[in-house]
């Protein structure tokens, strides 16, 4: 027979037992699936080799947030059009992550409104039937946030995986975003810093690393950004002085930290298109349109300024897979 103590000791035991599982649970789930090591700098190169030119029309499947949004997809599918056309498909959510979009609709914010538009395309349908000939896969930021609890390389590598069982020649890319314009440890400074030590270091040199995941890509955004902001500022951008216009506004004026302005949508399109297509078109002065049709007017010299700046920007960067 168990007597009291021996029971209560029994029952400690599981107690204790039942902590330390819970402990061992959070603390795998903190530090997220087992990945590799980062690649090497000359291995991390050769598994982002020189691409050829698409074959256009090009259809390119965005997966992301609001730093997708509606407008910048349709600008780079206008701004494609002399170059032998795109389309495009979009899943969204706010603030949504990879891992969140991995785990279904339930899991991603904002999904049934951030998806109501004609462009929207199941993700997993659109990577299984084999539509796309591009995958741009966004991260959620604040990405020390999104490393440490949304295990950013896992889920990039998973996407990498389950995208090229129906399509092994898919052209996968990683579109760098930004931060906060009010980000204490400064927008430019972390642009600069968090290229090498986050979006690469901590996300694309694992997630290469992974057997089978197969060349991953970079679309600088982030720096395209910093560029035209740095350009902006020094007087060397017609018509733009400040950062501040590359934002959007809300409805009573005050500014967004983090959302791009319709100028800020034009300058990321412009990347997008120019590491995809691995060329601009000549500056357009028809006016350009938004998602829903309305005209986004960009003076001549300012576009011209711009695709300047874009393509200039867009050449330092080898991680593109742009023949230098």
């Amino acid at each position: 027979m168990v007597s009291r103590r021996q029971g209560l000791l029994g029952a400690a035991g599981v107690l204790a037992a039942g902590a330390a599982a819970a402990l061992g649970w959070r603390r795998q789930r903190r530090a997220g699936p087992p990945m590799p090591e980062p690649l090497p700098p000359e291995d991390y190169r050769a598994a982002q080799p020189r691409l050829a030119p698409p074959v256009p029309p090009v259809k390119v499947y965005h997966l992301g947030h609001s730093l997708v949004g509606r407008d910048m997809p349709a600008l780079a599918t206008a701004l494609a059009g002399p170059l032998g056309g795109q389309d495009h498909a979009v899943q969204l959510g706010w603030g949504a992550s990879l891992m969140q979009h991995w785990q279904g609709d339930a899991a991603v914010p904002g999904f049934e409104r951030e998806n109501a538009h004609p462009h929207f395309r199941p993700v997993r349908q659109a990577l299984e039937s084999g539509w796309a000939d591009v995958l741009v896969l966004t991260e959620m930021v604040e990405l020390k946030d999104a490393i440490r609890w949304h295990h950013s390389a896992h889920y990039l590598a998973q996407w990498a995986l389950l995208a090229r069982q129906a399509r092994p020649d898919l052209r996968i890319y990683l579109y760098e975003s930004w931060h906060q314009l009010t980000d204490p440890e400064g927008w430019l400074e972390r642009i600069d810093r968090d290229l090498p030590e986050l979006w690469e270091q901590q996300i694309l040199r694992r997630a290469l690393a992974v057997p089978g995941v197969g060349p991953i890509h970079l679309i600088p955004g982030g720096q395209v950004m910093a560029a035209v902001a740095r350009a902006a500022e020094a007087g060397q951008v017609p018509g733009v002085t400040s950062r501040e216009q590359l934002f959007a506004r809300d409805d009573a004026g005050a500014p967004d930290p983090i959302h791009f302005s319709d100028l800020g949508a034009l300058v990321v399109a412009l990347a997008h298109v120019a590491v995809i297509h691995q060329r601009l078109p000549e500056p357009a002065p028809a006016p350009l349109t938004a998602a829903d049709g309305r005209p986004i007017d960009v003076a001549p010299d300012t576009l011209a300024a711009l695709h300047r700046i874009v393509a200039a920007t867009i050449r330092r960067f080898p991680q593109t897979g742009i023949p230098t």
